[in-house]
Formats: C-alpha cells, structure tokens, sequence
C-alpha cells in the first residue's frame, strides 16, 4: 500500500532520511568490526573452544533473530506482504527462547564479569573472592616438617654451644629383687615408724618422760582457712544486717572438718597397731573390703515389690 505524497509529514521525513543515514554509517562500521573478528577467529587468536558455552548459544540465537528481522524489514520496505512467512514464527520462537534464558544469564552474570575484568587487566581490590583459598599455596605438611628442622639445623649450627641440662627424673626404689618377707618388713618398719611419731606416742612420751616439757604451738591450715573464712562471714552478716544461707556443700566441708581433730584419733588405735604386731600390722579387713561385705549383707534381704503367692 503506497501512502499518498499529501499525506506525508515533511517532518517525518526529514527524520527517517537521517536514520537511514545513521543506520548506513552503523552498518559499515560493523561490517568493519565483524570481518576483523572473523579474520582473528579463523587465525586462532580466539580460543572459542574453552569458553562458555551458554553465551555460545546466545549469540547464535541473536544473531539468527537479526536476521530474520532484517529479513523481514527488507520485505516491508520492498512493498511486499509478510502475512503467513514462516521468519515470523521463528522469530517469535527465538523470543520466547531468549526470555527464559533470562533468568540462567542474570545467574551467571557475575561469573562472566570476573572472567572479563580477569582478561582486560588486574582484579578489583574490593572483590569478596581475592580472599579465598589459594590452592596453589598450600603445602604439605612433610614439606613443612622439613623445611622445619633444616632451619632448626640451621640455628644450632649458627648459635653457640650451650650447658648440658640433664632431664629432671624422680628417683624410684627398686624393689624387684626383694622376697615377699623382706617387702612385708619393711612395710611393718615404715608403720612403726608412722606409729612412733603419731600424735597419742607424742603425748604419751611428753606425760612419762622426765624431761622437761616441751610448749610449742601448732597450727592447723585446714582450720586457720575455716576460721578466717567464717570471721569474714559474721563481718559481712554484722554489717548488712542480713543472714546468710549455708549451702550443702559448706555443711559438709564443716562436718569433714570436725572430724579431723585431734580428739578424734583418741578412739582409733590403728595407728600404733603396728607395735604391738611382729608378724602383721592389719589385722581386720581393710575399709574398702568391710564397706563392700556390708553392702552384700544388706543386699541378701526381700526385693521390694515382690510378693510371694499364698
């Protein structure tokens, strides 16, 4: 269809004789760009092959709607009619493909950036990925362990001769040699020993002796902490005006304490057994084998919630 000369806008005109212009100085600049490229390809300067593959397919699918439009344009501008010409359906088709490409190209959108700022020159300094590991700086840990000890080798050749500094070993007795009978005495030795020097000998010895008596003072570190910790405790009570719970754990620690005292060893004489004993200084059981007889004997009663059937 011919549009008539009268109804055609002069200013419209003027325009569209501009845009062809510009639309024939960018086509020779491209054909330009396209060939230059198509020279360095077909020369192996491009290594297409390692690239990526989505954007390989992209480029083919705008290059082919490109062509169909342009197709297309060529028949409208000749006069000619476009209804039923299968470039329409392929460009409708080429569409529909790209918009959903849309989404997988906005994904790997920052990959291709990095790989186009890696090719054009140094990476940016405030990337996130400078930061991640290096494989490439990782060594083994033999490696390490060696390049260690020639520096220790290093150091001791370099540094000066220095005092031999013997190991600090604890002295044990060997008793390996020893018979049965001879490790019994000398254990029965030791007790005499711990018997003699017990606090009921020292009184007993002070009461008979015909020495002059002795007075010295002893103190007991268990009971000095106790004290002080109780005198600041009534201090802290006197001035707030306040009682302060004891908790089980100080109940106990009060109990165990009492118990040490001094009174206290009058009644167990296990202590000077051993001068009295030629042969064995432990005559009974000891604590642990009376403490597991006693729990034996407590479990041989009736076991709770069973009844006997009459």
């Amino acid at each position: 269809m011919v549009v008539p000369a009268h109804d055609v806008n002069e200013g419209d005109l003027l325009k569209t004789i501009q845009l062809f212009k510009e639309v024939q100085e960018k086509i020779q600049d491209a054909n330009t760009h396209i060939q230059t490229l198509c020279q360095r390809a077909e020369t192996g300067e491009f290594a297409t092959s390692k690239g990526i593959s989505f954007l390989e397919v992209k480029y083919q699918l705008l290059l082919s709607y490109l062509m169909n439009l342009s197709y297309i344009m060529v028949k409208k501008t000749g006069g000619k009619s476009i209804q039923g010409d299968a470039s329409i359906e392929r460009l409708v088709e080429i569409r529909t493909v790209l918009e959903k490409m849309r989404p997988i190209d906005q994904k790997l959108k920052y990959q291709i950036d990095k790989v186009m700022k890696a090719a054009a020159g140094a990476p940016d300094s405030s990337d996130p990925l400078r930061f991640r590991a290096n494989p490439g700086n990782l060594v083994s840990k033999l490696d390490t362990e060696m390049s260690e000890d020639e520096e220790e080798d290093e150091e001791v050749k370099g540094s000066k001769p220095k005092l031999y500094i013997p190991p600090k070993l604890a002295a044990v007795h060997y008793d390996g040699d020893e018979t049965v009978a001879e490790r019994e005495q000398r254990k029965l030795q030791h007790a005499r020993q711990r018997a003699l020097n017990s606090t009921m000998m020292r009184e007993i010895r002070a009461e008979y002796t015909d020495a002059p008596e002795e007075i010295k003072e002893s103190t007991n570190i268990h009971r000095f902490k106790e004290d002080k910790r109780t005198k600041e405790k009534e201090r802290y009570e006197e001035e707030n005006f306040i009682r302060m719970s004891v908790s089980k754990k100080e109940k106990n620690a009060a109990k165990r304490l009492g118990t040490m005292s001094s009174l206290n060893s009058l009644v167990h004489f296990d202590d000077i057994s051993a001068l009295n004993n030629d042969d064995g200084f432990s005559q009974g059981p000891s604590a642990k084998k009376r403490k597991v007889a006693k729990g034996i004997k407590k479990g041989r009663g009736k076991k709770k919630g069973f009844h006997k059937k009459r």
